[in-house]
């Protein structure tokens, strides 16, 4: 379903349903874009984000970016724009003393996110997934609207916190500015691998991207991630291969090719051994 609801405080949800779309851009707010099925390609700073069901992109206002969409199938997408005052009024909710909230001083700091991919699970899905059911039956309660806006904040900061603050924490170097330096490289190389996931990937190619050294890599993903790339690589075709299974009448064999696995047979054995039941299995259940 496609509608455009400006609040009076200027938060602005979008929701549009297309096969075919290509935009350019300054985003002109802080912004959080969702896709709920197919994929929203988004060039952002010379940066491919491939915005899949499983993910969510975050945009600082005034970043400028370009969105293409080419599918044979519509794809539904949703974006949830915040008023600048509206997310200061979070920010210092979230990380001010008592005092300072009693004060209701106009907050002095412009937020400033990490650009990037995000996981779209658990309570931020459940949230934003029972705010657009409830805007698609036609919800106008600004107050209860503004009150979903105010828990997609909130889950974003507990993402946040996990995806970023923990992560840096993690990483042996003791300066904080180098860690955050070598936290935004491991950004970018885990949204290479999410955008070309499907594809033929080196290790070279990843820390290329990234702007390290192979070695330099392999050492900080693992201490950041707890996974190596190349294991974050097959968990991703793996889970993107599931929902294929489950929501598609693709066969076997062109998923297999889909996300990015040469041996259907390397792929059996890997999907089986993850989640304890063969793709032919597991396909039949969720068709039944």
């Amino acid at each position: 379903m496609k509608y455009v609801k400006e609040l009076s405080n200027r938060n602005k949800i979008v929701s549009d349903s297309t096969c075919e779309a290509i935009s350019e851009q300054k985003n002109p707010a802080y912004t959080i874009k969702f896709v709920f099925s197919g994929t929203e390609e988004c060039m952002i700073h010379k940066r491919k984000l491939s915005i899949y069901p499983d993910s969510f992109a975050m945009l600082n206002a005034g970043t400028t970016y370009s969105s293409k969409i080419d599918s044979l199938t519509p794809v539904n997408t949703f974006s949830i724009s915040f008023e600048e005052k509206f997310l200061q009024d979070f920010q210092q909710n979230i990380s001010g003393s008592t005092a300072q909230l009693l004060d209701q001083k106009e907050p002095s700091l412009r937020p400033d996110f990490i650009e990037s991919l995000y996981p779209f699970t658990g309570n931020m899905r459940y949230n934003i997934m029972h705010l657009k059911n409830q805007l698609d039956r036609g919800l106008n309660d600004e107050m209860l609207i503004n009150e979903y806006l105010h828990h997609c904040l909130l889950n974003y900061h507990s993402i946040y916190n996990k995806e970023v603050l923990q992560k840096m924490e993690r990483l042996s170097f003791m300066k904080s500015k180098t860690k955050q330096e070598v936290l935004k490289r491991l950004t970018l190389a885990k949204e290479y691998i999410n955008s070309n996931y499907n594809q033929h990937i080196l290790l070279e190619n990843i820390a290329d991207h990234a702007c390290l050294s192979v070695n330099h890599l392999l050492r900080t993903f693992k201490e950041a991630y707890e996974i190596s790339p190349y294991q974050y690589l097959v968990q991703l075709r793996l889970a993107r291969a599931k929902k294929l299974l489950q929501n598609t009448t693709y066969p076997l064999h062109e998923i297999v090719g889909l996300v990015g696995f040469e041996c259907p047979s390397s792929f059996i054995r890997l999907f089986k051994s993850t989640f304890n039941i063969t793709p032919a299995k597991y396909k039949r259940m969720k068709t039944a």
